[in-house]
């Protein structure tokens, strides 16, 4: 059951890493973790463009960082001292943006 500030037990932070594609725990914190790859920086930039206005409407706000066509992303509450159900939220809202506008598929 989640603590008293929404930080997930462990068990219910496994259980929704199995529901996300591809987010990793991140080594040695309580954080999630994702590499998005792109065509181009023109593609990971629209992205975290995309993402930004979201995540300001959301009011919760990712750690991340962009080399070329590569943006990598880390989600944690601050505040909660991990994951909470925001950074849940937040992680498939990115996906389905990637989804929309990522990486062609082949």
């Amino acid at each position: 059951m989640s603590s008293k500030n929404g930080k997930l037990s462990p068990a219910e932070r496994k259980a929704a890493l199995n529901e996300l594609r591809g987010w990793k725990e991140a080594l040695g914190r309580d954080a999630i973790h994702k590499v998005f790859h792109f065509v181009d920086f023109n593609g990971a930039f629209g992205f975290m463009t995309r993402v930004a206005l979201m995540a300001d409407k959301f009011d919760h706000h990712p750690e991340w960082s962009n080399v070329y066509n590569r943006v990598e992303v880390t989600l944690t509450t601050h505040d909660a001292g991990g994951v909470t159900k925001k950074d849940l939220q937040l992680a498939q809202a990115m996906d389905r943006v990637f989804d929309r506008r990522g990486l062609p598929k082949s």
